[in-house]
């Protein structure tokens, strides 16, 4: 087995390797479905503790768990060969993960040779202060940010550990550096449900898209069920068409949001509706996670080690064999479910672990 070298570090020969990828096949599910966009959690820690997405007494993955910086760009590469030409860092929280400029400024030289057409990140924001014009420097063009309630008081209740002043500090700072911002709001029943026409205002005034969110049923969250959590966001759509013109509009991102037009307003709102309308029939992503286990559904468990052949061999075959055996499982559609029989989460993973 190679040895593991730095854990936080990236050699400045990682960095100029692979810069160019072998042609090899694009991938291809069962369903003629294309897999062209990977999603990657590079850490499962956050310095939040948001309560749909975590516990607040979390215990996190020791290190000799997660992938370095090297395999992580390794894997990453290996999936841009195979046609992958949208790659999204999560968490956790990406920018939490030490030394992750360096992995982020190695990524970007496939949108150098135009390998891969966009490098993005979601992320909570607390880091964007210090991180934004690094990471327009790095080639990142767009991200997405969490944020729920525009009260600082709901802010600190909902994250648990979050402080909504910084996190508009971030987004000022990514503005600045040229970052175009969409806004990702997760609906939560009785919690902010009375501030999405006060979200459509504020984006609209700061030149953000907006995007509304279904709570999905993954994880222990500690005391509330996600019966409790969960609203439709059908009925969501409906309470703002009440004072704002939603007009259809023809938009896609690459992800499973659907999108309409706000005529006051000039921007848009995407609806992601894992239950209330599933959006299984065009998925054309899969999940890695900071371990190297791929995910070819959010709300399925099974799953494929990647980071055993990375670890077995300086050789990428051995990778890419389990990248095409696993795309061969990938199924039609999730299973997600809120039933109000079950008490425990139907996917037992925390969204952190997978990376949303």
């Amino acid at each position: 087995m190679r040895g593991r070298g730095k854990q936080d570090t990236m050699s400045s020969t990682a960095t100029a390797t692979n810069s160019d990828l072998p042609k090899l096949s694009p991938i291809v599910d069962p369903f003629g479905r294309s897999v062209s966009y990977l999603r990657v959690s590079v850490t499962d820690r956050c310095d939040f503790r948001c309560v749909y997405c975590m516990a607040e007494d979390m215990t996190f993955l020791p290190k000799a768990e997660v992938l370095t910086l090297e395999e992580l760009d390794r894997i990453c590469s290996a999936f841009i060969g195979l046609g992958v030409s949208k790659l999204r860092l999560t968490g956790g929280e990406p920018l939490v993960r030490k030394g992750i400029m360096n992995l982020i400024r190695s990524l970007g030289r496939h949108l150098d040779s135009g390998a891969l057409k966009e490098l993005t990140l979601t992320t909570n924001g607390s880091q964007l202060e210090r991180y934004a014009t690094e990471l327009y420097a790095a080639g990142v063009r767009r991200i997405n940010v969490s944020i729920d309630t525009l009260d600082p008081h709901k802010f600190e209740a909902i994250t648990r550990w979050g402080k909504l002043d910084k996190v508009l500090a971030g987004l000022k700072a990514a503005r600045e550096a040229g970052l175009a911002v969409k806004i990702n709001c997760v609906a939560l029943k009785g919690v902010n449900d009375d501030e999405f026409d006060r979200l459509v205002a504020w984006c609209g005034d700061e030149g953000f898209d907006l995007t509304f969110i279904e709570v999905m049923p993954m994880g222990d969250i500690g005391g509330e069920t996600r019966l409790d959590q969960y609203l439709p966001l059908s009925l969501v759509r409906s309470r703002l068409a009440e004072r704002w013109t939603l007009n259809e509009i023809d938009y896609n991102t690459g992800g499973p949001a659907r999108y309409v037009e706000v005529k006051e307003t000039g921007r848009r709102i995407g609806f992601i509706t894992p239950l209330t309308h599933n959006f299984c029939e065009s998925c054309n992503r899969v999940r890695l996670t900071c371990t190297g286990t791929l995910f070819m559904c959010l709300g399925q468990e099974d799953a494929a080690d990647l980071r055993t052949p990375v670890r077995m061999s300086d050789d990428d075959s051995l990778l890419i064999d389990r990248i095409h055996e696993a795309i061969g499982r990938k199924p039609k559609g999730h299973d997600f479910i809120i039933d109000r029989r079950s008490k425990s989460a139907p996917v037992p993973r925390h969204m952190s672990v997978t990376g949303g």
